[in-house]
């Protein structure tokens, strides 16, 4: 017979009942209506209408053990947290090609089309609004539905004025960006402050991307902003300050789909083991227009600095110089069309051990990019959802307790990001435990063997 729960201390019990309810229409607001949010979105329907279960979606398929194992106390997540219902998810947003969302399923080809036609007169009912965007920052796109004004301060109030419109239609917003990978930038003195990046706005300052006039846009308008890209859009002090002045909260960035989540899950085991690698090279194929957007060098570099820094920061080659300071990491992406949605991630991993003997890995990872990305997404919708209802989290700006879902997480400043993706998931849902006034679980497990 389990033991019953103790009692919530009245501080705890607190703490969770301060956090408002999930009551109305979330509203979901997107720029890049392409392959992942078409996906994430016919997927939400699919699974509305019971044509389909939501697998890889921690928020709806997941639990969370509270108390002691002997509790037997491990309720669904969605069930443990006052989360939205997915009935209750509305969607909208921007993209620089025109059409409805059946039009744009269809080009991304990932979902078939026996399975898009269930959803057809829903995606044909959402059309994107025009985007603001500028080729500079996406070399390989062309825009054919954009828009247009005297500088990026008139451009980016425009987004505000979309957000506007559709916060007369639902109760709660979210943003999250799932458009293209931005070309590379570094910060200037226009990131520095939220008074210089606004004086850059109206003075064009080429620091300033698309990416992060949505982010302005959203953070203005007190909408959390989530950033699904490694683009350095929210990882600046302007708007980390204006994150904290507007009590909304963001996170990124790039979603930890294929590759990556792989080398988050080997990474961490050959350092418990205190295995070395001497070397670890990764190769991507994929032909999407994610895969014809990283054909661009300038993009690439974007893309492979967020790759890149993962395994510095597991393996730590400062405090571990035996195993692991002469690491040689190579990444590389190849654009190739036959290959679509479907992407092939290869790494040939040599590590060493006991005595220094070689040994080797060969991982091939076929997986579909947009398929891994969609629940991550919805998970991000949710939870930034929950951060803005919550008075423990809405203050904070950045929520590193979401660095689970990210390739290359945001943090506090000073502080390294961590990759590893069980340390990132025992932080989520202690995460989840605190703010709903539940112990933390730390593993312990001592107590179970004393008198």
């Amino acid at each position: 017979m389990s033991t019953p729960p103790a009692a919530k201390p009245a501080s705890a019990a607190q703490d969770a009942a301060a956090i408002k309810p999930a009551t109305g229409k979330l509203g979901v607001m997107i720029p890049g209506m392409g392959a992942v949010a078409t996906t994430l979105i016919a997927g939400v329907e699919a699974i509305r209408r019971g044509f389909a279960k939501p697998i890889g979606s921690t928020t709806q398929m997941a639990t969370i053990r509270l108390g002691k194992r002997t509790d037997a106390r491990s309720p669904l997540i969605k069930e443990f947290i006052p989360l939205a219902d997915l009935n209750d998810l509305v969607f909208t947003g921007w993209d620089i090609f025109g059409g409805n969302l059946y039009d744009a399923a269809k080009t991304a080809q990932v979902l078939d089309r026996d399975q898009l036609e269930q959803m057809r007169p829903f995606l044909e009912s959402i059309e994107p609004m025009p985007a603001v965007f500028d080729q500079h920052y996406v070399k390989r796109l062309t825009g054919q539905k954009v828009k247009t004004g005297k500088n990026k301060c008139d451009l980016a109030n425009q987004i505000r004025n979309d957000i506007a419109e559709f916060k007369t239609k639902t109760d709660r917003q979210v943003m999250i960006w799932c458009g293209s990978t931005e070309i590379y930038l570094e910060q200037t003195a226009v990131h520095q402050t939220l008074e210089a990046f606004e004086k850059g706005l109206v003075d064009n300052d080429p620091g300033i991307s698309p990416s992060m006039m949505y982010a302005w846009a959203a953070l203005k308008e007190g909408v959390p902003f989530a950033n699904g890209a490694p683009n350095l859009t929210v990882d600046i002090p302007a708007l980390q300050e204006l994150s904290k002045k507007m009590n909304a909260p963001i996170c990124g960035k790039d979603f930890k789909t294929g590759q990556t989540f792989i080398k988050t899950v080997l990474a961490p085991a050959f350092k418990v083991r205190n295995l070395g690698v001497s070397g670890w090279y990764s190769t991507n194929i994929l032909g999407n227009r994610d895969g014809e957007v990283l054909d661009d060098p300038d993009s690439f570099k974007t893309k492979e600095v967020s790759k890149l820094g993962v395994l510095e920061h597991i393996f730590q080659p400062e405090l571990h110089p035996d195993l692991y300071k002469d690491l040689y990491h190579k990444v590389r992406i190849n654009y190739y069309p036959p290959r679509g949605d479907n992407k092939e991630g290869w790494d040939n991993i040599d590590i060493f051990g006991w005595l220094g003997y070689p040994m080797q890995l060969k991982v091939d990872f076929l997986c579909r990019d947009s398929i891994l990305a969609a629940p991550l997404a919805l998970d991000l919708i949710l939870f930034m959802d929950l951060a803005a209802r919550t008075p423990l989290l809405r203050g904070l700006g950045i929520q590193e307790w979401l660095s689970f879902y990210f390739k290359d997480p945001d943090s506090a400043p000073g502080v390294y990001p961590e990759h590893d993706l069980f340390i990132q998931h025992i932080k989520l849902k202690n995460t989840l435990r605190h703010i709903m006034g539940e112990e933390l679980i730390t593993h312990l497990g001592l107590d179970y063997y004393g008198d």
